[in-house]
């Protein structure tokens, strides 16, 4: 007992007890509000939601023991993997309720997963092999070098474009530009991208947006229209319950625009508003600041890391989180459109839980390798100076 005990002191030691202590108190906070989700349903959100927390977990510590490097090293099997888990969509991929995407895939028993959510993480490990690798021959700042990255990211969007599912699409480019950034490639690419984009605009607005896309956007600037009956219906009644919990809300299991689910899949991109009608303002501010802290945490990580593999993981991830964070609260309070982009931790969702999970492992990985890392380096120094000599 005493030894186990000892392994677990030592595992703790090495890793970042705040950001676990953090994401352990997210997804309790989650709980309780998907708890209070269950009045206006029959489906057992909770049960779900409880067995994906635990399963990523358990996943987390047992990715936190493996070596990133090792990871990053089998970068293929993630790539492949990662086409596999799209090519599953296209053969038995579903469309679940409140959604308009075909991403899903239905498992026996009930259950859904998205595969494009562990796609993010095949992703994150294989964009740092192709980093760190044109950083090693420094192609980094080259436009070759800059051009195979914008192959390896149009990858995964293409595939997941054509799912349907443009808001993932969306993180995976954020996820691109600010890992390139981050790693040295020079601004002038991102200015030219950011012009094409623009002059583009026009043509993207005609040819590449439906109907929906573009009734979504204009449901923001139709707020005496049909669009609050409509496009803009769920975005209307997500603030009316923000703004009826006032500061300190109305407690845990007394909102009724809760319990007659007013806002329409409010366990799932809306579950900010069951903070903002149960807790208050104060439950809204409380839980912005554990995202916020967790994603301090694997700021200072990312910074704090070995090597620049461990760097990019934690930029990655850290940029996959804030950019889901600020795109999940600006959909609830109407600064753009409704995306289907999940809040990170929060949200209603097996698959996109243990991808969070697993992330947390990534970054914890980077820290519990470290010293075993150093040491390699010193024996291979060592090693290089005794052939010198």
């Amino acid at each position: 007992m005493g030894k186990i005990l000892d392994n677990i002191k030592t595992f703790f030691s090495k890793t970042d007890v705040y950001l676990w202590i953090l994401t352990v108190i997210a997804t309790v906070y989650s709980l309780l509000l998907i708890s209070d989700m269950q009045r206006a349903g029959t489906y057992n959100y909770m049960l779900t939601q409880s067995i994906a927390i635990g399963i990523g977990l358990i996943a987390a510590v047992v990715i936190t023991l493996i070596n990133y490097n090792f990871l990053i090293k089998k970068w293929w099997i993630f790539a492949i993997a990662g086409i596999v888990l799209a090519g599953l969509v296209f053969a038995f991929g579903v469309t679940v309720s409140g959604t308009d995407d075909t991403a899903w895939i239905k498992l026996p028993g009930g259950f859904t997963i998205q595969p494009s959510e562990f796609m993010k993480i095949c992703f994150i490990i294989t964009f740092t092999k192709h980093l760190s690798f044109l950083n090693e021959i420094d192609k980094i700042k080259s436009l070759p070098g800059v051009i195979s990255l914008m192959i390896h990211v149009l990858i995964p969007i293409a595939l997941i474009h054509m799912q349907g599912d443009d808001g993932t699409v969306l993180i995976f480019l954020f996820m691109a530009i600010g890992m390139s950034f981050l790693a040295g490639v020079q601004a002038r690419y991102f200015a030219i991208m950011g012009g094409a984009l623009a002059v583009g605009l026009p043509i993207i607005w005609s040819f590449f947006l439906n109907n929906e896309h573009r009734n979504r956007i204009m449901a923001l600037f139709d707020l005496d229209g049909n669009a609050l009956t409509n496009y803009g219906w769920q975005q209307y009644q997500g603030k009316v319950s923000i703004a009826s919990g006032q500061a300190f809300g109305s407690g845990l299991y007394n909102g009724r625009r809760v319990a007659f689910g007013i806002v329409p899949e409010q366990e799932n991109d809306f579950i900010f508003t069951v903070a903002g009608e149960e807790f208050g303002f104060i439950g809204c501010i409380i839980l912005l600041l554990i995202l916020l802290f967790i994603i301090i945490r694997i700021l200072i990580n990312a910074k704090n890391a070995y090597d620049i593999k461990g760097s990019y993981i934690c930029y990655g991830i850290f940029i996959m989180i804030a950019s889901q964070t600020i795109i999940n609260i600006g959909m609830v309070l109407g600064f753009i459109p409704v995306i289907g982009i999940t809040l990170p931790f929060f949200s209603s969702g097996g698959t996109s839980v243990m991808t969070m999970m697993i992330s947390i492992g990534l970054v914890q990985s980077v820290l519990y390798n470290q010293e075993e890392d150093m040491d390699k380096a010193q024996i291979r120094l060592g090693s290089q100076s005794r052939i010198r000599l």
